[in-house]
């Protein structure tokens, strides 16, 4: 699949080809662990154990490849599992790495208390500012910065080109959590990121279906020392064996099939969301880079195509109306996660990122989130307006 085919071409048809048994047009799934050899070591396509191996995680692997314009896709159990073989397979104790002020409360516990145990020291940054991030790292040892953009939950948007050549000039490989985004708002990897990851789980896969992870690496990653940045993920992935099962990988690529025509409904919708809020009396501050009061705003609108479906909003009445209005609603369901055909509401500082209470992350006690779904908008605009009402 050449990658002068558009998106959604390559969506539909890289690492899908027709089964070539019986002409099935959509991956069968290959619901095995072992295979026949042709003799002592004679593997057939490269199957021997789907550890290793799986012909429908496979079709996924090459298939979100294909979108970020990587050289070589790797697919994980869970966002964090693909989070974790990247940190194993490139960083050794008393190396350094500097992680975003505003990031997804797993990403944070991962560095915070599975990571530094076990030798891996990290600084904050403000990533919306690259001489922030420049300024955290520490000559020598910082050999990763990590990057969410936008972030999770206040949306923030770091400029990954001007972040690339700083972590570049320091030694260090750049990763990109691409989750909100996806591959069709943003391409990290064209933006100089030597790494992208996702949690599979929300817009990728699409339907609140299936969790997962991706990893993807770029073509080409200079950073000293960092060269076989693919090999060594594709050793730990195999060894440390947290990978997609073929059903969880099936129900993923049916997602990506869909992703570019999802994410254009998620994003319309959204900027009627934010138009509704930016109105109400009982808001006092929208985080959406699409706002033009957004403190990134122009480097989103140089990187992204278009600015997503999240949104979150904090409350001038304070943590208890926050708490009150996702009680109050009726067609946005109150659950965690994001990206789903459906429309969700949370708060975030008792929910996705009470992991981070009392730390440098710690998210506004008022701050309402939302992931803006496919639903008629002005249905979920006059649910959010009743609730609203009443406590804001």
């Amino acid at each position: 699949m050449s990658d002068e085919h558009g998106f959604s071409t390559r969506a539909i048809h890289a690492g899908q080809e027709a089964d070539a048994s019986t002409g099935a047009v959509v991956p069968p799934i290959y619901q095995v662990s072992t295979y026949k050899q042709d003799g002592i070591g004679g593997f057939r396509g490269g199957y021997e154990y789907s550890r290793s191996a799986n012909p429908t995680r496979t079709a996924l692997e090459e298939c979100i490849a294909a979108l970020e314009g990587g050289s070589r896709g790797f697919a994980f159990a869970s966002g964090l599992a693909g989070q974790d073989c990247v940190v194993r397979s490139l960083l050794v104790p008393g190396d350094h790495v500097v992680v975003p002020s505003d990031a997804y409360g797993g990403t944070y516990r991962y560095f915070n208390k599975v990571a530094k145990p076990q030798g891996l020291d990290h600084s904050i940054a403000r990533i919306g500012d690259p001489e922030a991030v420049r300024a955290a790292i520490i000559p020598g040892r910082t050999k990763m910065v990590w990057l969410e953009t936008p972030t999770n939950p206040l949306l923030g948007i770091a400029d990954i080109e001007a972040i690339a050549e700083i972590a570049h000039a320091a030694g260090a490989v750049l990763v990109v959590d691409n989750t909100f985004a996806t591959a069709y708002l943003q391409n990290p990897i064209a933006l100089g990121a030597d790494i992208v990851t996702h949690s599979t789980t929300k817009y990728s896969g699409g339907h609140s279906d299936v969790v997962g992870g991706a990893v993807v690496t770029a073509p080409d990653i200079r950073v000293p020392g960092h060269e076989d940045a693919e090999e060594r993920i594709a050793f730990h992935q195999n060894s440390i064996g947290g990978v997609a099962g073929p059903f969880d990988s099936w129900l993923t690529l049916r997602g990506l099939r869909t992703l570019a025509i999802r994410m254009e409904r998620h994003c319309d919708n959204a900027e009627k969301v934010v138009d509704f809020l930016t109105a109400h009396d009982g808001v006092a501050q929208v985080f959406y880079p699409g706002l033009e009061t957004h403190a990134n705003h122009d480097v989103a609108a140089r990187q992204m195509k278009r600015f997503g479906g999240m949104v979150s909003f904090r409350m001038k009445k304070g943590e208890d109306a926050a708490v009150k209005a996702c009680a109050a609603v009726q067609l946005w369901t109150l659950g965690e996660s994001l990206g789903g055909v459906e429309s969700l509401i949370e708060h975030p500082a008792r929910m996705t990122h009470a992991s981070v209470a009392g730390t440098e992350l710690e998210v506004p006690a008022d701050l309402i989130r939302l992931s803006v779904g496919i639903e008629d908008v002005d249905d979920l605009i006059a649910d959010l307006r009743e609730a609203l009402d009443i406590h804001g």
